[in-house]
């Protein structure tokens, strides 16, 4: 008996196009504010006052980013300082973070201890509370603690981010006990276990909370604990650029060039990853 080949159990050609047109004017409606991004950080200061207001941009000039370095050039504290305590902070908390909540994770998954559901039952109900709800007791054990104006502040929080260990757990349950028990069977301990079996078998969840933390960490001020200069990241200083001098107004070319390049790394990120994080696990056709 002939087989079939895919195409002929496929749709229609009208169903396809169908199909083909949903998704691009879905992937068109999204694309939509990253282009308004793009255009507004290429816009003259004319062409952004204008009414009626233009979605594109008709003079595309670099004035804006220009404008952003004359005004990063005028602070005390180099605009590389600012650069490195935004990476240094960012990349810290969200390695950090990673291996803390998986590690946290796998106990909770594949291992029985007393008080397991309480624990669990207790990450549940931290994703219910927003920074906002948590910020004086933060603050207040930050103080306590002398870490206040540190960058431990900024990072030490975010290893506990509830988010990231509930979805990490919800992965590693996923993978089959028998392989474990087989990798034990072999002498294999532990943290070997976890580093050479469970991680690689959960990447596309850890790649995925990779790119939630990124973004989090990388657009964070930290206002509230860091006072000294030296210390504060990029975002707290742009931010005080457009909000500082008594003409606001003139400063809105420089808040499109602001945005656009805060939001480039993380799209960077999520491209690079982006392959890896649409794969299944490596253990998703093993069954008990």
């Amino acid at each position: 008996m002939k087989l079939l080949r895919p195409s002929n159990l496929s749709r229609s050609i009208g169903g396809d196009l169908l199909n083909l047109f949903f998704l691009v004017l879905c992937g068109s409606l999204m694309a939509l504010p990253l282009l308004y991004t793009v255009f507004q950080a290429l816009k003259p200061l004319d062409e952004i006052f204008i009414f009626p207001p233009r979605f594109y941009v008709r003079n595309p000039t670099l004035d804006n980013f220009v404008q952003l370095l004359v005004m990063m050039g005028e602070s005390w504290v180099p605009f590389s300082r600012y650069l490195f305590n935004t990476v240094f902070v960012t990349i810290t908390g969200t390695v950090g973070h990673v291996i803390v909540a998986s590690m946290a994770a796998f106990v909770l998954a594949k291992h029985k201890f007393p008080g397991q559901n309480l624990f669990f039952n207790i990450v549940i109900l931290a994703l219910m509370f927003s920074y906002h709800v948590t910020a004086i007791p933060n603050y207040l054990i930050m103080a306590r603690i002398n870490w206040v104006d540190t960058y431990l502040a900024l990072i030490v929080p975010y290893f506990s981010y509830p988010l990231g260990l509930f979805l990490m757990k919800q992965f590693m349950e996923q993978i089959p006990d028998s392989l474990l028990e087989s990798a034990r069977i072999d002498g294999a301990g532990e943290f070997r276990i976890f580093w050479k079996i469970v991680m690689p078998s959960v990447k596309p969840a850890w790649l995925t909370l990779v790119i939630f933390i990124f973004q989090q960490l990388w657009t964070m001020q930290g206002g509230v604990y860091i006072y000294s200069e030296q210390l504060k990241t990029l975002s707290y200083a742009f931010n005080q650029i457009l909000i500082g001098g008594a003409v606001t107004i003139a400063r809105a070319g420089v808040s499109g060039a602001v945005g656009l390049l805060m939001m480039i790394p993380p799209i960077v990120l999520f491209v690079i990853t982006q392959s890896n994080i649409m794969e299944t696990m490596a253990t998703s056709g093993i069954k008990e």
